[in-house]
């Protein structure tokens, strides 16, 4: 099984620890468009005239008050790397805390959870990377758009990954098209708010309730050590560890989708 995780816009920098090897990341045929990304990305980042900087606010999509971000872009090369797990530090790595499952989950977790990246492409949670500002609805000089760019290379080197079983896909709109997992056997969540309101049960989706419990569901499962070989077993698995799980209507040939439903207490 794998599990697609987005990346998180907040990111923790580290501290001590040797830079990147692009080339050593999972999946290391990437390794050349990886390469591709981070030299772009940094020699961008690299320019200081105030027009310079500038106009790499606005190809990041930052405020002027984010410059810092850029500067950190510019010295990716030789920054400290540490694993993602430590890097990405949003509200769905923070509900998945990574850091506290014992051994035996957290290589689980390790080998089945699959970070998207609009620089790495894909990394898994114990690569090592340094931290950086890059989303995927980037159009990068010399690269292009991000989403494009990646949709090309990703299956080559994904497809033969997925092949051999169910695929849990946590990921957001932008980053999931990036690449569309083969076959029939993936199964995306929506987390749903559900609120009593006036004796009527209202629900919603709410940002923070479908990052933290994406985060809870990877931790569950994680700890459970989950193998399911199908969707239907992933269905199980999740309502096993006592979520609501709703399948709604889908068309032929389509992910299946999965209502995962959060009350208020």
């Amino acid at each position: 099984m794998l599990i697609l995780l987005p990346p998180s816009e907040g990111k923790t920098a580290a501290t001590v620890g040797e830079p990147v090897d692009p080339g050593a990341l999972w999946l290391p045929a990437l390794g050349t468009a990886r390469k591709r990304v981070l030299t772009r990305l940094v020699a961008m980042s690299r320019r200081t005239s105030a027009r310079a900087v500038a106009d790499s606010l606005a190809t990041l999509g930052l405020s002027a008050g984010q410059v810092d971000e850029v500067s950190r872009n510019a010295v990716l090369h030789s920054a400290p790397a540490a694993p993602a797990a430590s890097i990405y530090s949003g509200v769905l790595y923070e509900a998945l805390d990574a850091h506290s499952l014992a051994p035996g989950a957290r290589a689980w977790v390790d080998q089945r959870a699959v970070v998207f990246s609009g620089l790495w492409g894909v990394v898994r949670l114990d690569d090592r990377i340094p931290a950086y500002r890059l989303s995927v609805g980037v159009t990068l000089p010399s690269v292009g758009g991000l989403t494009a760019y990646w949709k090309k290379v990703l299956p080559k080197a994904l497809d033969p990954v997925a092949a051999g079983g169910p695929v849990l896909d946590l990921r957001s709109g932008a980053y999931g098209a990036m690449w569309t997992p083969p076959g029939n056997g993936t199964a995306t969540v929506r987390v749903l708010h559900e609120r009593v309101v006036d004796g009527v049960a209202r629900r919603s989706v709410v940002s923070h309730f479908n990052k933290a419990t994406k985060g809870r569901i990877v931790r569950a499962l994680a700890e459970a050590g989950a193998e399911p070989a199908s969707v239907d077993e992933i269905v199980a698995a999740l309502r096993d560890l006592k979520h609501t799980v709703e399948e709604q209507p889908v068309a032929a040939g389509r992910p299946r989708q999965l209502d995962v439903v959060v009350a208020e207490l």
